[in-house]
């Protein structure tokens, strides 16, 4: 009787792991997809009719949301300042919240708005909707950055480029700009394969890119429409569903940069983890309501953002599928078979989805410090309270 329970037990996790696996497994595949090839012929003709097109210069709104950022903000605004787009086609906005009067002096010498609210409760959210209710002017799109994000000088040029295609909605390709440690690499690996998953694999097959938190470029009519609407700390889940309930396409542009600072000690991961599991669960609670209406709709992209909430986080899948694996091989040489062959998918599906330049012996070598990690993950787990709206803020090194 035991071990029949044992034995109910055991597939029915393995059942709940394997949907996790089989769904990153397949739009690691999918990313790998051939892409029709374009001869150097067509290429030479597209860039004629496009250098003899008179191409639009869309005015930009840049905000850079800043809680509690002096050691970065100040050098990201002024390496923004450096864009080759004509200046009087964007404006930068910094939403000064618990910053030094030094850095806020520093800050407002330059060619800027500076907004400096007084929040009882901070939040990303509110500092946005601070933004929109203090700016008048129209523009045509906004940027969402990170105090931390950095971006090369062909930036809005590049993005005008896609802007011009009708996209409302773009999410930037945002890559680590630091590896100092073990952490640090890990955390831009980890990134990087959410890319390929989350959002390349899936304009790939026509799907909507997932979006990150920065990087982030909108219509700014729609921006300033739906941002207040925001209620969490996981605003950018918030900004996916609405764009998705309203049917408006994500597109992801893994040839514009963003560099983001990645954490580099084991309580910033831990922080970061936990706001950002804290907000799936937010997010699966608040999707699941409209799923019905979705499948009336053949809303596909709204139902997959929902099964995305509910998968397990790729790091756990790795120690769960490894640890039961080897326990089944002492309770039971035939159970553990299935969890072998688990644990070889989702070892495959994370090694197609990292970028070829990323797969050296260096890297995968720090692969020792991920089960601390998952642990902390796993704390996370009991801190988790899915009604918490408070943000929970993840410090830069000094």
């Amino acid at each position: 009787m035991l071990w029949q329970i044992i034995h109910i037990i055991d597939i029915l996790l393995w059942l709940l792991v394997a949907a996790s696996v089989a769904y990153i497994l397949f739009f690691a595949l999918v990313s790998t997809l051939w892409k029709k090839h374009v001869s150097s012929l067509t290429i030479y003709l597209t860039g004629q009719v496009q250098a003899n097109r008179k191409k639009p210069f869309y005015t930009y709104l840049i905000l850079y949301p800043a809680y509690n950022e002096d050691r970065v903000i100040v050098s990201s605004v002024r390496k923004f300042l450096d864009q080759y787009y004509p200046p009087e086609s964007f404006h930068l906005a910094v939403i000064s919240d618990h910053m030094q009067p030094e850095t806020n002096r520093q800050l407002a010498e330059l060619p800027i708005t500076l907004l400096q609210p007084v929040f009882e409760k901070s939040s990303k959210a509110k500092a946005m909707q601070y933004a929109m209710e203090h700016i008048q002017d129209d523009y045509d799109y906004v940027v969402i950055l990170d105090a931390d994000n950095v971006v090369e000088p062909h930036f809005l040029e590049q993005l005008n480029e896609e802007c011009a295609l009708g996209y409302k909605a773009i999410q930037c390709h945002r890559c680590a700009k630091n590896n100092d440690n073990d952490i640090a690499v890990l955390d831009g690996v980890s990134e990087e394969i959410n890319n390929t998953i989350f959002r390349k694999a899936h304009n790939r097959v026509g799907l909507s890119s997932a979006l990150i938190g920065s990087g982030m470029c909108f219509d700014y009519h729609w921006f300033r429409e739906n941002v207040y609407k925001l209620t969490t700390a996981g605003e950018d889940r918030e900004l996916e569903a609405l764009l998705l309930k309203q049917k408006v396409y994500i597109q992801y542009e893994p040839d514009i940069h963003v560099f983001d600072e990645k954490v580099s000690n084991k309580d910033n991961f831990q922080k970061q983890r936990l706001r950002w599991m804290t907000a799936q669960i937010q997010s699966l609670f608040n999707l699941l309501p409209y799923i019905p209406k979705a499948i009336i709709t053949f809303n596909i992209d709204f139902i997959d953002k929902t099964v995305q909430q509910a998968l397990i986080p790729r790091s756990m899948l790795v120690v769960i599928t490894f640890a039961m694996s080897l326990l089944m091989t002492v309770l039971s040489r035939t159970w553990c078979l299935k969890w072998w062959v688990l644990f070889l998918a989702v070892c495959v599906a994370l090694y197609i989805a990292t970028p070829k330049q990323l797969r050296s012996h260096s890297v995968f070598g720090k692969i020792l410090s991920l089960p601390t990690l998952v642990w902390k993950m796993v704390l996370n787990i009991l801190k988790i309270d899915r009604k918490n709206t408070d943000f929970i803020h993840t410090t830069h090194n000094k």
